[in-house]
C-alpha cells in the first residue's frame, strides 16, 4: 500500500485515478480547489484536500503533502483560459509541485504530458503551440530536478471503456488511448518503482499494462 497525493484528481483522467489506487487499497490524497468538488472525490475513495494551485506557495503545499510517498500531477488547463492559464497551471504549477515535493521528502514524482506529435498535420493555433511549449519546459524541469520520476505522454485521450492493454515505450507511433487505461498505467507505475527516471509514450494497444511496464523497467 502506498500513500499517494494527486495533484489533478477532479479531471477526467485523475478521477479513474483516484478509483482504481482506492480500489487495490493505496491510500490517496486529492488535491480539489472547489468545495463541491470534495464529496465527489471522497465517494471515489480519496481522502480530499482542499487547496488551489493557482494560490498555494510551495511551503504550503508541501505541508498538504507531507507523509506521501508519491506525487502525481495530472493537472492541467485544458485548453481553458487561454496561454496565461496554460503557463500557470501546466508550466508554473509543475514547478511549484516538484519544489513542494522537494521540501516534503517525496521522492517520487509521476507526470502526465503530452504526446510529442499531438495536433500535427493540422491547423493548430498558437494556443495549442504554447500548450506543447510549455508541457516541454515541465518535462524538462522534472527530469532535472534531482527526483525519482517517471513522464507519462499519452496519445489523444479518449472516453472509451479501458481495455487494460496498451503500447508503450521511449518512441513509438501516434494515437488514442482511453483516460481509464492511462489511469490505470499510473496505477501501475506507482506499484512499480522500478521503473524510474523515463519518458513513457501509451497508446492503445495489445500488450497487458503491467507486462508493457515491465518490458520498461527491462525485467
Amino acid at each position: 500500500m502506498s500513500h499517494v497525493f494527486i495533484i489533478g484528481a477532479a479531471g477526467q483522467v485523475g478521477r479513474h485515478l483516484v478509483k482504481q489506487l482506492a480500489a487495490r487499497g493505496h491510500r490517496v490524497r486529492a488535491l480539489h480547489r472547489k468545495p463541491e468538488q470534495a464529496g465527489t472525490l471522497q465517494q471515489d475513495g480519496a481522502t480530499p484536500v482542499a487547496g488551489d494551485l493557482l494560490q498555494l506557495d510551495a511551503d504550503a503545499l508541501a505541508a498538504l503533502l507531507a507523509g506521501s510517498e508519491t506525487m502525481v500531477f495530472t493537472a492541467g488547463a485544458g485548453g481553458k483560459g487561454g496561454e496565461e492559464m496554460t503557463r500557470a497551471i501546466d508550466g508554473r504549477g509543475l514547478e511549484l509541485a516538484v519544489d513542494a515535493a522537494r521540501r516534503a521528502g517525496v521522492r517520487r514524482v509521476l507526470l502526465v504530458s503530452a504526446f510529442p506529435e499531438a495536433g500535427r498535420a493540422q491547423h493548430l493555433s498558437d494556443t495549442f503551440e504554447t500548450y506543447m511549449a510549455v508541457k516541454k519546459q515541465a518535462d524538462v524541469h522534472l527530469a532535472t530536478s534531482g527526483l525519482d520520476w517517471v513522464i507519462l505522454r499519452p496519445g489523444t485521450l479518449t472516453d472509451s471503456a479501458g481495455t487494460g492493454r496498451i503500447t508503450a515505450g521511449p518512441a513509438i507511433a501516434y494515437g488514442d488511448i482511453p483516460r481509464e487505461d492511462v489511469a490505470a498505467t499510473l496505477v501501475a507505475l506507482v506499484e512499480r518503482p522500478q521503473v524510474s527516471r523515463q519518458i513513457i509514450e501509451v497508446t492503445a494497444g495489445h500488450t497487458d499494462i503491467r507486462e508493457a511496464l515491465a518490458y520498461c523497467s527491462g525485467t
